[in-house]
This record gives structure tokens, C-alpha cells and sequence, in this order.
């Protein structure tokens, strides 16, 4: 089994899409009603449409996704915090790798990180 694909909602749909094109290089597959379907290869996200209400989101609740360098980590970090994205982080290390939090548009919190630096025992991806 594998994941395939995360839906979720955000009042602010097309900003929450133009994150994911912008920052995390996936594409515009469709667009339904405010509804936006974003693909990247092997993964799917569909941004539906909150009508009426704002999602409100547990307090830890996150979106990962891993760099393959400390550098690439921190150079997105920069490159966030320059465009004025929410960062509810700056770049630490707690021996499963160097990594971040922020907020896309919508509020739904993002962590960025990398296992290149982490403790042995956290070291190799998923794919391993």
C-alpha cells in the first residue's frame, strides 16, 4: 500500500493551490467550483472548497514533506519567510533531522525537513 493522494479544506483555495504550484513544484490538473486537484508524481492533492465555515485544525496537525540536503531545507526556509509565508518555526534539529513548520494559506501547517542530519537510528526515507 501507498499513499496516494490528500484532501483537504481551505477557504482560500486558489492561494492554498498556488502554494503547492509556487513552493512545492506540483501542477494544476483541474479545477471544480473552487475546488483544486494538484498533481505531482505518484501524488495527488485536492484542495476542496470550504463553503460557509473555516477548517480549524488540531493544533499539531501537519503536512511533511522531506529535502533530500540541510541546505535544501534551509534554502526553502529562507525563500518562504522572504515571500511572507506564515513560519511558526525556524530551522532546528531534534535528532530526527533539521526541519520547519509553517502555514500555507488556509492555514494548514507544513513541515519541512530532512533526515541527512538525523540520529542513525532516523536516518533513510520511506522508500528504503
Amino acid at each position: 500500500m501507498k499513499l496516494n493522494h490528500l484532501s483537504f479544506p481551505s477557504n482560500d483555495g486558489l492561494a492554498t493551490a498556488e502554494f503547492f504550484m509556487t513552493y512545492l513544484g506540483f501542477t494544476l490538473s483541474a479545477e471544480v467550483g473552487g475546488s483544486y486537484v494538484l498533481k505531482y508524481p505518484g501524488f495527488d492533492v485536492v484542495i476542496d472548497k470550504a463553503e460557509g465555515y473555516t477548517p480549524d485544525w488540531p493544533q499539531n496537525f501537519h503536512i511533511g514533506f522531506e529535502l533530500p540536503s540541510v541546505e535544501a531545507v534551509r534554502d526553502m526556509h529562507d525563500r518562504f519567510k522572504a515571500d511572507g509565508v506564515h513560519m511558526e518555526t525556524g530551522v532546528f534539529n531534534n535528532n530526527r533531522g533539521s526541519r520547519f513548520f509553517c502555514r500555507a494559506p488556509g492555514g494548514v501547517m507544513f513541515e519541512i525537513n530532512t533526515r541527512v542530519d538525523a540520529a542513525p537510528e532516523y536516518q533513510g526515507t520511506f522508500d528504503n
